[in-house]
């Protein structure tokens, strides 16, 4: 049997996108490496947030954009060090 990650249920946060207020669900785990990802950037959640909304397709909801992209940049990292 596989070892699993600590989980935890979606928490809701509220962020700030083109001036409109919205609320996005995420596990704890995919809002901790999104402020990780942010402060390697040098720019806030709120930024970083903001751009991937900008890019991603009408049909695609949010929190799915930016699981899948921090799922992205997780891959990527781990590809860099291989």
């Amino acid at each position: 049997m596989p070892d699993l990650p600590a989980m935890s249920p979606p928490v809701k946060r509220s962020v700030t996108i083109g001036g409109h207020r919205t609320s996005v669900s995420l596990e704890d785990a995919f809002w901790c490496e999104l402020r990780d990802i942010a402060r390697t950037r040098g720019e806030t959640v709120a930024a970083l947030i903001a751009a991937i909304d900008s890019k991603r397709p009408p049909e695609v909801g949010l929190a799915t954009a930016l699981r899948l992209y921090v799922l992205s940049e997780v891959l990527r990292r781990g590809a860099d060090r291989a």
